[in-house]
């Protein structure tokens, strides 16, 4: 082994000689700048070299405050994330855990006035999907609608417009197929376990009874749909974007009414949107059940009447209304055709929808409340009873009938009978419609001063047209009452005295609803009280209990009793002399009045009856109309005889 000395360094003969290659000497005091990327150090004594690269203070100085900078921004971005904004971003983070769900109330019942249930709530079976639980990648989420959709047995484009604005319907399940089958909604359960969003949810749908018996129940009842972005827009703050609503009838009037208070429910789910844990309830309020003024047989037996009436002359067009005249409330009403209120329940198609809308006889239209007509001659006895109060006539006053009148030598008024009707005072001039004396009455001749216009239409006015009754159902019509500012403004002609004759017997311009026209007669049935027609009689509770809605109904007249007692004759010499005397097989005294009311030079005219009985103490009073019906005293009188013998008759029978 050789012997090395004590100073002697194995690595020394291997360093390179950096001051020789570069001509720097290894010591001394070289301005390090010319060799800006090398820095050597070292003496004679030490021995030792360093190498390096040199940066210079002001860059290192940049490169410092830009570093400082940096991190002065994330330490501000973590503050306001950790502090500033830390509750907000808590509550997205427990909002994918918590869910605050809305809980459907239990749908108030709806009761006729003995207490049978005219409608139901049944259970059914949904399939539902929450749109906030599909993924947010589009690809991801087309591939499960479309496999959601295969398994409903639905089209995706049906799926995807049911769900809409995901934002928009938010948390909240949507329906996207409705009344399943228990089998369905077993298989679909399992089959969409793996699917996020997709449940099987439990509801119920509104089915109205007797409907298969009674289509005008459709116009009555209502019906329930899906909300629209226009009503949800306008009902947001109590309505999600899945609910019904009442779209017709009774439903949509009473809509706050029957449909309560929805709960709130808070649930915690998983990562797959399924419900583990319920954390808090908030119960809804069931909604009030409602006790209708119809008595459902009524209804069934004047629709049955009106319907064979209608079908024995080939038509089906026409409206009957039965009221309680002492109070207003409305035992029947009727209008045809109709629907049945169960097809849009069970949700109906495009087609099937189109088919409804589209007919020529308009099914969908409550021609009793909405329809508006010319009354013919039943306004007679309005414009009767407006000038014994005026003292135009008195009930002694005669005018002679020829078969009509000539005015001016150039314009002729006719009556409906050749030859006239002869020496007529005024319960003649009911009982057999003489048009000559109502136009005496409404626009005068000669010498005799007539009411004229302004005071016709103040008091048909008073008995309820030209205004809407308050009927507790949507898309009531006012009518029309004409006068020569609504002429001048509407057609832009002068008001003449033909307008005026016109008026008088119910024809020209003048429109009333079937509705309107029972009302008007319930009055003078009852002595001069005008009463609100109304269809509600009270709210129940569960126990059954009844709370009568408040009525606003006045005592007050519009019109003396003396006066209509005179009016009232006449209607009744209308029974046993007059236009219907097939009504003296009632058995009970009938009182009543036809009309024939013309509206197209090319159609037949409508045929009208209103009447009351009995006739010396009023329980019902009736408006009959039949579109294109001809004659009233042929169509519209067989509907209330038939009706009116089986009213009188069940009581008889029942005592």
């Amino acid at each position: 082994m050789t012997n090395l000395p004590d100073n002697f360094d194995p690595f020394a003969s291997r360093l390179p000689d950096f001051t020789e290659n570069l001509n720097v000497p290894p010591s001394g005091n070289q301005d390090i700048d010319q060799a800006p990327w090398i820095s050597v150090k070292g003496t004679e004594e030490t021995a030792s070299t360093y190498v390096g690269v040199a940066i210079r203070p002001r860059r290192l100085a940049a490169m410092a405050g830009a570093l400082t900078a940096v991190f002065i921004l994330l330490a501000g971005r973590a503050f306001a994330l950790q502090i500033a904004e830390g509750e907000h971003y808590t509550a997205l983070a427990e909002g994918n855990r918590i869910r605050v769900l809305s809980t459907p109330s239990e749908r108030g019942l709806i009761y006729d006035r003995q207490g049978v249930p005219l409608v139901e709530n049944q259970p059914t079976l949904s399939l539902a999907i929450t749109p906030s639980d599909l993924p947010t990648d589009i690809e991801r989420r087309r591939e499960v609608i479309t496999n959601l959709a295969k398994l409903g047995g639905i089209t995706a484009e049906s799926v995807i417009e049911s769900i809409g604005d995901i934002k928009a319907r938010g948390l909240q399940p949507v329906v996207i197929r409705e009344d399943l089958s228990h089998q369905e909604a077993v298989k679909l359960s399992v089959e969409t376990n793996g699917i996020p969003g997709a449940s099987v949810a439990v509801s119920t749908k509104r089915f109205v009874r007797f409907s298969d018996k009674m289509e005008s129940l459709g116009h009555l009842i209502g019906y329930l749909g899906r909300i629209t972005k226009d009503e949800y827009a306008r009902l947001n703050s109590s309505y999600g974007r899945n609910d019904r609503l009442g779209k017709a009838g009774i439903e949509s009037f009473y809509e706050t009414l029957l449909r309560g208070r929805f709960g709130r429910k808070e649930v915690e789910i998983n990562a797959a949107g399924r419900e583990v844990k319920v954390l808090a309830i908030e119960p809804p309020v069931d909604g009030n059940a409602l006790e209708l003024t119809i008595d459902v047989d009524v209804q069934e037996y004047l629709e049955r009447t009106l319907k064979s009436q209608l079908s024995a002359r080939g038509l089906r067009r026409g409206a009957a209304v039965a009221m309680d005249p002492l109070n207003g409330e409305v035992l029947a009403l009727v209008s045809l055709p109709g629907y049945d209120p169960n097809q849009f329940a069970a949700g109906l198609s495009a087609e099937e929808y189109a088919r409804l809308a589209e007919d020529p006889d308009e099914p969908l239209f409550p021609r009793a409340v909405a329809g508006t007509y010319p009354p013919g001659s039943t306004i007679k006895p309005i414009f009767a009873a407006a000038a014994l109060s005026e003292g135009v006539i008195t009930p002694r006053t005669t005018i002679l009938s020829t078969g009509g009148i000539t005015y001016a030598n150039r314009w002729w008024f006719p009556d409906w009978k050749a030859g006239g009707h002869g020496p007529t005072e005024v319960t003649k001039a009911i009982a057999d419609s003489v048009n000559t004396f109502f136009y005496y009455v409404g626009g005068g001749f000669e010498k005799f001063s007539g009411l004229g216009v302004e005071r016709m239409t103040a008091y048909a006015s008073r008995f309820g047209l030209g205004k809407k009754t308050g009927v507790e159902l949507p898309g009531e019509a006012e009518g029309l009452l004409p006068d020569p500012e609504w002429k001048l403004k509407t057609k832009g002609e002068e008001w003449y005295i033909g307008d005026t004759y016109h008026f008088a017997i119910g024809q020209g311009d003048v429109l009333v609803t079937p509705l309107q026209m029972a009302a008007a007669t319930a009055a003078i049935a009852n002595g001069g009280k005008l009463k609100r027609p109304h269809l509600v009689r009270g709210l129940r509770d569960p126990q059954g209990n009844l709370q009568e809605m408040t009525s606003d109904n006045s005592d007050d007249p519009i019109i003396s009793p003396e006066v209509l007692r005179t009016v009232r004759a006449g209607m009744r010499r209308t029974v046993t002399e007059g236009s219907a005397k097939e009504l003296q097989s009632v058995p009970v005294a009938v009182a009543g009045k036809t009309g024939t009311a013309q509206w197209s030079s090319t159609k037949r005219s409508h045929a009208w009856f209103v009447g009351f009985a009995p006739y010396n103490s009023p329980e019902i009073a009736v408006a009959i109309l039949i579109e294109e019906g001809g004659e009233g005293s042929t169509l519209a009188v067989p509907v209330a005889r038939d009706f009116l013998a089986w009213y009188f008759g069940r009581s008889i029978n029942n005592d």
